[in-house]
């Protein structure tokens, strides 16, 4: 019986881990519960699951949660230090990270500082401060097995593999809804649009980012400190099918790749339960499907999001975590219909130049340079027509 701490329980991640639970109550408990604002939905899945405990990251809505769950034993916190706290009790055995953005780094490194076993879905927490986190991780012997579907499959890849004879890895992406369009067309594309993914079911932000190909830039960082990869290593290949969820190349010229139909809860159960592989009844690959699997090459010049997540990667120290900020603020700000979706991509660049460079950062660093690139991006969006109309 593996013991679980779901930060984030209430988003996408969150609620089909809980489904991965309730297929197997005899391999997994819930320990802890977090989530943010959806709180009747927080309160719905405490009595549900009965965990040790429930941290309602926004204090104002402590007192609710409390007096809902007051005829329960479920202890009841508030804030990002008690999630930071609850996660390093020794009866979490599995810290899963399903929280959105910079706001799930600092739980993950108290997790990571605890040297807990961490199933990782929020790839920013490896975007903003990967070095640091892996090298924590090294010093105290966590885990940390990705939850995303693209290093998921790397990592089922390299099971068995030596590491030094990895060529390069080679991330799939679907091309968004806008695949194969051009500026003339995105100018005027709305935020209903670029939810509308034809292959996934995702939470808004991530959706968002999947249509800029900004996802697939984020997980070019992540990769390179997950694998401790180079930045010559980390390829981008659309593939519209989304059958195929990632590849890696040995330097022998053999491709391995890990396939299966694009549902998030395989690789979370994977995560949850490696190095087992157990049974469920999710729905299977059916060949007949997918029986015209295409390849092409990402259009860096019209998604320039994913030109400049590959140039962060590659200069490194606190530039990732500034194009992660500059996207947080634009992404939301394009939801509200702030910004349009070009000018995601004109802001980012611009706080990316305006933002000093800091060659080894550390936490604190991270922090500054994230408030620092909130504060500019905030600017330029204010800046916008269609902020000022």
């Amino acid at each position: 019986m593996k013991r679980l701490a779901i930060l984030g329980s209430t988003g996408s991640i969150g609620t089909q881990a809980l489904d991965v639970v309730s297929n197997h109550p005899d391999l997994f408990q819930v320990e802890i519960l977090s989530a943010y604002g959806n709180t009747d939905l927080l309160i719905a899945q405490a009595l549900q699951y009965k965990p040790n405990a429930v941290v309602v990251t926004n204090e104002a809505k402590y007192e609710l949660v409390k007096k809902a769950l007051d005829s329960s034993p479920i202890k009841v916190f508030a804030g990002q230090v008690a999630l930071s706290e609850v996660v390093r009790w020794d009866s979490v055995d599995i810290v899963l990270g399903g929280i959105v953005g910079f706001a799930g780094l600092h739980s993950i490194y108290a997790a990571v500082d605890a040297g807990k076993r961490i199933a990782l879905a929020n790839k920013e927490t490896l975007v903003v401060a990967g070095d640091l986190v892996m090298r924590r991780a090294a010093e105290t012997g966590a885990t940390i097995i990705p939850v995303d579907s693209e290093h998921s499959a790397i990592f089922q890849c390299l099971v068995g593999e030596y590491h030094e004879f990895i060529d390069k890895v080679i991330l799939t992406a679907s091309g968004g809804p806008f695949r194969g369009k051009k500026p003339n067309y995105l100018v005027n594309v709305k935020a209903s649009h670029a939810l509308q993914h034809p292959n996934w079911t995702m939470g808004a932000k991530i959706t968002i980012d999947s249509a800029t190909l900004m996802n697939k830039g984020l997980e070019m960082i992540e990769a390179k400190w997950l694998f401790g990869l180079r930045n010559e290593q980390i390829d981008v290949i659309v593939h519209p099918q989304s059958a195929v969820h990632s590849f890696v190349q040995f330097i022998d010229g053999s491709l391995k790749a890990q396939a299966g139909v694009p549902d998030m809860k395989l690789p979370i159960q994977y995560a949850l339960a490696y190095p087992q592989r157990i049974t469920n009844n999710f729905k299977r690959y059916e060949f007949k499907e997918f029986s015209n699997l295409t390849f092409e090459e990402p259009d860096y010049k019209t998604f320039r999001n994913l030109a400049l997540a590959k140039e962060a990667m590659y200069k490194g120290g606190n530039t990732s975590c500034v194009l992660n900020a500059a996207n947080e603020v634009t992404v939301q700000a394009f939801l509200q219909n702030r910004v349009d979706f070009l000018e995601m991509s004109d802001i980012i660049e611009k706080t990316m130049a305006k933002v000093a460079y800091i060659e080894q950062p550390s936490f604190v660093d991270y922090e500054e340079s994230d408030a620092e690139a909130r504060k500019y991006a905030e600017e330029w969006v204010k800046k916008s027509p269609l902020a000022t109309h």
